[in-house]
């Protein structure tokens, strides 16, 4: 790559590597693997960069973060738990419920493609037709994704505010 290209490369991967890792923490729920993700989005991009650069580098990009995190999923899903569970699980507190950890732990109960089509449509306003592109999915797939998906996170969200219902305010 010439110096001219990668400078062009490095501007545009600087402008948008913090609302890309924002996002693909918000995907995996793990800020080690949205790094990873981001990483090879950038490398893929880099690869391609004379020929994307005048394209749609971040629609590119974009597509390669959410099917590495879709990959990443289906592979430890199969995988089998490494890790004990506690026996107790500790109840949210006000503090976490007012700063969105409950959101953010809700996000994490959803599949991959409705956490993807959320978080597409209400983090990175994207449209219907942008999201069903960028997962390679029908319009219709991604309406009832994200209509079963926000219907999930209402009721996950319900029963946490309950449990702080009865939490003093300090």
């Amino acid at each position: 790559m010439s110096q001219n290209l990668e400078g062009e490369f490095v501007a545009w991967a600087s402008a948008r590597q913090r609302s890309w890792l924002r996002s693909a923490l918000l995907l995996t729920g793990d800020q080690s693997s949205a790094e990873d993700l981001v990483q090879d989005a950038f490398l893929k991009v880099a690869e391609r960069w004379s020929r994307l650069r005048d394209e749609a580098p971040d629609a590119y990009a974009r597509r390669v973060i959410y099917n590495g995190a879709m990959t990443r999923w289906r592979r430890h899903s199969r995988e089998p738990s490494r890790a004990e569970l506690p026996e107790v699980i500790a109840a949210p507190t006000t503090e976490d419920w007012l700063s969105g950890a409950d959101v953010r732990a809700a996000l994490q109960r959803l599949t991959v493609k409705q956490r993807a089509v959320l978080v597409l449509r209400y983090y990175e306003d994207r449209s219907e037709q942008e999201i069903a592109e960028t997962l390679r999915v029908s319009a219709g797939t991604v309406k009832s994704q994200a209509h079963a998906a926000l219907r999930r996170l209402r009721e996950e969200l319900a029963l946490e505010q309950e449990s702080l219902d009865g939490e003093e305010i300090r």
